[in-house]
């Protein structure tokens, strides 16, 4: 029978996270992940190829979580305006709870090696990249936003914008102010009245 293993995937990639956070993706190696968690080489390696799948792996669960709860705002209701400011709500109130995270995301997929990440991995990124573009499309459709310059404006309104309210507070190393949440969904609320 074999010994159950002392250091699952979800420990590793925590420690990962930890690591992107403090040191952004050149401080997550396979050794400062090990290392982290006081486990062996040999379990990275059990579990990830190389540091190309772990650095995958860290920005896809990552990003993955976020868009589960994203999602799932945006869709909350069948006004697609209030779906729209729940979507701005969510951007900001998950990074609050999950700095570590977001911290991570003000990187983007490159910077976490995307051009080497086994094939699996990358079929996941653009499954996930489609799927937003995706919901975005609908999004516009719903409020009767059409053209470039109006898919530019409901991506300003559900995604840039409330980032943009994140990443000037983890970059200035200051905490999310208590109306960041209120502040996102005014702003995105103004962005897409009516016309």
């Amino acid at each position: 029978m074999a010994r159950p293993s002392r250091f699952d995937t979800p420990q590793l990639l925590d420690a990962a996270v930890r690591l992107a956070a403090e040191s952004g993706p050149s401080g997550v190696t396979m050794s400062a992940v090990a290392a982290a968690v006081g486990a062996p080489s040999g379990s990275l390696y059990h579990r990830f190829p190389g540091r190309s799948a772990l650095l995958a792996e860290v920005w896809l669960r990552t990003v993955e979580g976020f868009q589960e709860g994203y999602f799932e705002a945006l869709e909350s209701s069948d006004d697609p305006r209030a779906g729209a400011r729940a979507a701005a709500r969510h951007i900001v109130a998950w990074s609050r709870t999950h700095p570590q995270e977001a911290a991570l995301l003000l990187y983007g997929s490159h910077d976490f090696g995307h051009d080497d990440w086994p094939d699996e991995q990358l079929l996941r990124a653009e499954d996930g990249n489609m799927r937003v573009r995706a919901a975005v499309a609908a999004l516009a459709g719903a409020l009767g936003i059409h053209g470039r310059p109006g898919l530019d404006r409901v991506t300003l309104a559900v995604i840039d914008l409330p980032l943009s309210l994140v990443r000037r507070h983890l970059r200035g190393g200051s905490p999310l102010p208590a109306h960041a949440e209120d502040l996102a969904e005014e702003c995105t609320g103004a962005l897409l009245a009516g016309d």
